[in-house]
């Protein structure tokens, strides 16, 4: 009795201390990192979150971004943070594909970092030039093996969801496609327009625009089904390739040794903030479907990322640039 007495009043102030953590979070302005430069997705995701985080709190949530070296700056300066909670990481789908593309990593994937929740995940669009006689996937597929070599896509840089996505396609319908990498999908897209390259994956965030211009042509959606904002484009799956299946995701993290109690609070108002209408309907225009995840599935579902982003990069002998 001695002894789980003394056990139980050494608990106390431990679980006092957890609940203090809780209560005081935050208890000043946020940083949310971006490893991106502004403007793109990630960074709507991040600053439409931020905003109603700030909301919440009453304090200040302020998205810093932090480009470079294919997203390891702004994830190493996250896994180094202070893990009080005032470091937020968006963990976009580079996170799980960079275990297998870098020979060595300045931090540890699965060690360094706690699982706060998966916000969505995002389908990416193949569109390629107008002027090619390209109008579905099949098309594209019988062109390239009658023409081998003269068709070419553009991706955000080896390793990257786009190259990869490209080189899963070439994979499975037998095809080559030239790959030509970009530092970004703006100047990628851009030669796509006018010709230079032939196709590319972007976000929808990033080519719906350009499709209702007729500045390029939607071939297909690169999610195993129909995006809801864009159910007029077939998936890659329905042009004879079932098992093909690529999507980015974003969700948040935190240094590794953030309390628990924070990482439930922060978990709890997280998702309760992309779950309101207004923030639902801003992602889902986006092509961003709400996801929302615990903790607990938010780490089971990187550990999956990781084993099914390294096939890809066996497959595609990626490199980091």
């Amino acid at each position: 009795m001695v002894v789980v007495a003394a056990f139980l009043g050494g608990a106390a102030p431990h679980q006092a201390h957890a609940a203090d953590a809780a209560d005081l979070y935050p208890s000043r302005s946020v940083r949310f990192i971006v490893p991106y430069t502004p403007g793109a997705i990630n960074d709507f995701i991040a600053r439409l979150t931020a905003q109603k985080l700030t909301e919440t709190w009453g304090k200040q949530v302020i998205v810093d971004n932090r480009p470079g070296a294919g997203t390891l700056i702004g994830t190493d300066l996250v896994a180094k943070a202070n893990p009080d909670g005032h470091t937020l990481l968006l963990a976009p789908t580079a996170f799980a594909i960079n275990v297998s593309l870098y020979p060595k990593l300045p931090y540890d994937t699965l060690r360094d970092f706690a699982a706060v929740t998966q916000i969505g995940t995002g389908a990416f669009v193949m569109v390629c030039n107008p002027q090619l006689p390209l109008k579905s996937v099949k098309e594209l597929v019988a062109f390239a093996k009658a023409k081998p070599g003269t068709l070419s896509y553009a991706s955000t840089g080896s390793g990257g969801s786009a190259h990869l996505m490209g080189e899963m396609l070439k994979s499975m319908a037998g095809i080559d496609l030239q790959h030509i990498p970009y530092k970004g999908l703006a100047p990628g897209l851009t030669d796509v327009m006018s010709g230079q390259v032939s196709c590319t994956f972007g976000t929808q965030l990033a080519v719906s625009a350009h499709i209702k211009a007729g500045r390029v042509c939607a071939l297909a959606i690169t999610s195993n089904v129909r995006s809801k904002s864009m159910p007029d484009i077939p998936t890659i799956a329905e042009a004879g390739y079932p098992d093909y299946h690529g999507t980015g995701w974003w969700g948040v993290v935190l240094p590794a040794a953030a309390p628990k109690s924070v990482v439930t609070k922060l978990h709890a108002d997280l998702t309760r903030l992309i779950k309101q209408p207004d923030v639902r309907d801003k992602l889902e225009t986006q092509g961003v479907e709400i996801i929302a995840s615990a903790p607990a599935a938010f780490a089971k579902f990187i550990r999956e990322e990781i084993v099914r982003w390294g096939r890809a990069v066996k497959v595609s002998g990626a490199k980091p640039d």
